[in-house]
């Protein structure tokens, strides 16, 4: 009997520390270089405050690269916190709450990915600001949306604010996933401010995205812009960040035909 119970002991014991290895395991499986190449994306674009019309020029001008880029303008969700914004057609608002469905609801199907654009101030250790709520997008509070809404679907994540590294990190760095951001955890960025049409980071990641075949090598040509944009204002470096998870290699950039980038 004691030589039964001690086998169940060990059993037990093995299938704890194999279910904990499991846990450990980042989640997805690798795609193909083929099915990547053929990915259509499903998209949530999000300006998180009213205070600079930079958020908003920028989720605009995404929504309209993702559409040259044959993505469906029924596949893509546009949240905003301007009032003006939210009173055109299918723009909500872009309070915490709503940011989560938006995200929850992409459930992206067979070939699908998932893309996620967030402009607007951050706070340290403490997120992206989402003025309509009086809160903020935590990295923990994306990453359970992002399980709901897209599960292992090959994701694009991209944090455009102040302090944003900290979203490059667990537990939103996983496999199947590539994550860009404005900045380190612990720098801003810069160029909200009255007379910038888009803030350094967006103006560069949308001129990446005209030239670039995919996202690796669309932020090499972003942390190019970005400093060579705020060593000219005379800027501390931001020092934007990235995530490249194992299962994603190769994920294509959505846009139009590689033509010069727009002037900066």
């Amino acid at each position: 009997m004691r030589l039964l119970l001690r086998c169940i002991a060990i059993l037990l014991a093995a299938a704890t520390a194999a279910l904990a290895a499991a846990a450990d395991r980042p989640s997805g499986q690798t795609a193909t270089s083929d099915a990547l190449s053929a990915l259509h994306y499903k998209a949530v674009l999000i300006a998180g405050d009213p205070g600079s019309a930079a958020f908003d020029n920028a989720t605009a001008a995404m929504w309209d690269r993702l559409v040259a880029g044959r993505v469906a303008p029924a596949a893509i969700q546009r949240l905003s916190a301007a009032r003006a914004v939210v009173a055109q057609d299918g723009v909500r608002s872009s309070g915490l709450g709503h940011v989560v469905s938006a995200i929850e609801h992409m459930h992206p199907g067979a070939g699908e990915g998932c893309l996620v654009f967030a402009t607007s101030h951050g706070a340290y250790e403490d997120g992206l600001a989402l003025v309509p709520s009086r809160s903020f997008l935590t990295p923990a509070a994306l990453d359970d949306a992002l399980a709901v809404g897209c599960g292992d679907a090959p994701t694009v994540v991209i944090i455009s604010a102040c302090f944003s590294g900290s979203f490059t990190r667990p537990p939103m760095a996983r496999a199947n996933r590539i994550i860009l951001t404005a900045a380190r955890r612990d720098r801003p960025s810069f160029g909200c401010g009255a007379g910038f049409q888009y803030t350094v980071y967006d103006r560069c990641l949308l001129q990446a995205m005209d030239h670039s075949t995919d996202w690796r090598s669309a932020y090499i040509t972003i942390e190019d812009c970005v400093a060579r944009r705020e060593n000219e204002l005379h800027c501390r470096p931001s020092e934007p960040q990235a995530y490249f998870g194992d299962a994603v290699h190769g994920m294509p950039v959505p846009g139009p035909p590689r033509r010069d980038a727009a002037g900066g």
